[in-house]
């Protein structure tokens, strides 16, 4: 990991006689040499291009070379040479990563919907062999690895509102992960319906009353009419004064009803 320390240990016992040399990359730029016989213990943190400047340590007991604070750049094939009474050589194969953000989920509320929440996972890290992920519980639902580190790294997923079950987002490589757990009560969240206006709420009660008022109106012109025709019929007819009476209690009692 970045800003780790790494030891490339010799494992092997160092005669005084032996002359060791630590070598870098494909073109082998020297990098570190020892001689226990003559006291040689040379450190070149400048080549290649300085990347190692006050980053290299040489044992001088086992010859083992130590990288402090390593870079993402350090990463690469490094050559241990021994030459005493015969040459030998090791190969170490060297890969820094980088740390990891946490990754940040987000609700897409562009794609709002009465059932489904969308959501998108994204990394502001894209970098060699990284990969991001959503889980359902243990299982994997979707990943994205891409290679060109100019684009960043997002994940969409669609969940229902109602969904119970646990998803989290995981931005991983090879040596550590990093996680986002969902919380679907905060991030999700039913379309919103458009507030009426108070406007528009006192102009519908306007209208509402407005009717009532007509209506009554029209139901009270009904009962007068036929309140006077009945009144006409029971002066025309004096035989029926009592049917009369009662059929002029009921126009009042619905009148009344009506006010």
């Amino acid at each position: 990991m970045e800003g780790d320390s790494v030891t490339l240990n010799t494992d092997t016992q160092i005669r005084e006689d032996d002359y060791i040399m630590w070598k870098f990359g494909a073109e082998k730029a020297l990098i570190g040499k020892m001689k226990k016989k003559k006291q040689i213990f040379a450190i070149y943190d400048d080549a290649p291009d300085g990347r190692f400047k006050d980053r290299l340590k040489l044992d001088d007991q086992t010859g083992s070379l130590t990288i402090t604070n390593t870079r993402t750049e350090h990463t690469g094939v490094y050559k241990l040479e021994i030459s005493g009474l015969k040459l030998t050589s090791e190969i170490f194969n060297v890969s820094v990563y980088a740390r990891l953000p946490v990754p940040v989920i987000i609700s897409n509320s562009s794609n709002c919907s009465s059932s489904n929440c969308s959501l998108v996972c994204s990394s502001v890290l894209n970098v060699r062999d990284v990969t991001l992920s959503w889980y359902k519980g243990i299982s994997v639902l979707s990943s994205i690895s891409v290679c060109d580190l100019s684009i960043s790294l997002s994940l969409r997923l669609e969940v229902e509102y109602q969904d119970k079950n646990t998803y989290s987002c995981v931005l991983n490589n090879p040596i550590s992960n990093q996680t986002t757990h969902l919380d679907i009560n905060t991030l999700c969240h039913t379309c919103a319906v458009p507030p009426v206006s108070v406007s528009l709420i006192v102009l519908i009660s306007a209208a509402v009353v407005s009717l009532m008022i007509v209506v009554a109106v029209v139901v009270i012109f009904c009962i007068c009419r036929k309140c006077r025709k009945t009144v006409q019929t029971c002066e025309e007819d004096r035989n029926n004064a009592a049917s009369c009476q009662q059929k002029r209690r009921k126009m009042v009692r619905s009148f009344m009803t009506v006010l």
